[in-house]
């Protein structure tokens, strides 16, 4: 390793190029990668003509020269986090390629890392769990591994607190990950309760078929699994889609809540306060069932319901389903009275869902009842080109 009286004396004579290359070169064999990030942004300055110090700082940067800056940036950042990398650093690569939304290459990382663990409690684990699940660098993959090293009630804890972080497919993949499971240790649970009665019974049936007919399993507050994982996962299941086979496991599990008896039901918001049913006509819907009778469920709700901030999320959940069912366009008619506000920038947007589903006669509507000048502007601006 080079020492600072040597590196003055290498560079005394040296050209502007060289003493770059020395400076880097003498970083990289120190593993210095944060101060290596300096140096290549020292140079990409050089190049430009900028001032070198504060290398790594965005502002001040011509007009004329910032894509430049940001291209050679993004480029440092991409071979400093590889450097990181390769040394084994996870959590310190994640900030280069984080800031540069390039995931990929940690995420990966993470994948081989996880593979090659035993499960054994230790500072590594712990690293994974936090870099993976809690800085967000590979949600999924930081469920699966804290389900496997920390078992269901961490992992439920966990994913609660940080679903509200999670992009869509990472929330799909999770909840299909925790519904699969469940369902297993609840039809096992089911599977050894039945045979204790019926020796003969046939193996390999479904939680649907176990609990059908059998109503002696549910007898004085009898139950199969935490009733609160599964409270939390039949939540977790709405954010799967049609084509997911955990979603079946869902519904069925909806079935089984329902039977449980009625202290051993959780409360909820509306209008999944009555959770199990509700939620059975939610999950049945996105698969393609009965989609008539959920809709018309949750529209019963909504007309029944005195309150008006309820109301509201009534009518959320029904938009939410609606798209998700292809029938927004005739859900808007009903919901619209209690969304016909909400204009979220990084949210719910009822201008937006108007003209998704092609119904700029209920924005313009909305517009005059609502005397919202912008969205009588918005009908007339697109109408040309619908």
């Amino acid at each position: 390793m080079v020492t600072a009286d040597e590196f003055a004396h290498q560079i005394s004579s040296a050209s502007a190029d060289r003493v770059l290359d020395l400076l880097e070169s003498a970083l990289i064999s120190q593993r210095d990668f944060h101060r290596l990030f300096d140096a290549r942004l020292i140079r990409v300055r050089q190049r430009l003509g900028l001032r070198i110090t504060q290398p790594t700082s965005l502002n001040g940067i011509p007009s004329e020269q910032e894509a430049a800056f940001r291209e050679a940036y993004a480029e440092a950042a991409a071979q400093v986090g590889q450097h990181f990398l390769d040394c084994g650093m996870l959590t310190d690569a994640w900030a280069y390629f984080r800031t540069i939304q390039r995931p990929a290459p940690v995420r990966a990382a993470i994948e081989r890392r996880i593979a090659e663990l035993d499960g054994s409690p230790g500072p590594e684990l712990d690293e994974l769990l936090n870099l993976a699940l809690y800085e967000g660098a590979h949600t999924v993959e930081g469920i699966r591994l804290l389900l496997r090293t920390h078992g269901t009630c961490n992992t439920v804890t966990a994913m609660s607190q940080v679903i509200g972080q999670m992009a869509p497919d990472e929330r799909r993949q999770a909840a299909a990950i925790m519904v699969a499971h469940l369902y297993r240790d609840l039809q096992s649970s089911v599977s050894r309760d039945v045979e204790r009665r019926e020796p003969e019974l046939k193996a390999g049936q479904s939680l649907r078929e176990l609990i059908s007919g059998r109503e002696f399993l549910f007898a004085d507050g009898n139950y199969h699994i935490d009733v609160s994982h599964l409270h939390s996962i039949v939540g977790f299941a709405r954010h799967l889609h049609r084509e997911d086979p955990e979603l079946r496991q869902a519904i069925e599990m909806s079935l089984y809540g329902q039977q449980l008896s009625e202290h051993l039901r959780y409360p909820a918001d509306v209008p999944f306060d009555d959770y199990y049913r509700a939620s059975e006509y939610f999950l049945k819907a996105v698969a393609g069932e009965d989609v008539d009778s959920a809709l018309g469920w949750f529209q019963e709700r909504l007309e029944q319901e005195p309150d008006d901030t309820d109301k509201r999320m009534i009518a959320f959940v029904m938009i939410d389903l609606a798209q998700r069912v292809g029938r927004l366009s005739q859900t808007l008619d009903v919901a619209a009275p209690w969304l016909s506000r909400m204009e979220d920038p990084n949210g719910f947007s009822f201008s937006a869902v108007c003209v998704e589903a092609g119904r700029l006669d209920l924005l313009e509507q909305a517009g005059r009842t609502n005397s919202d000048l912008l969205a009588l502007a918005t009908v007339q601006l697109l109408k040309p080109r619908l």
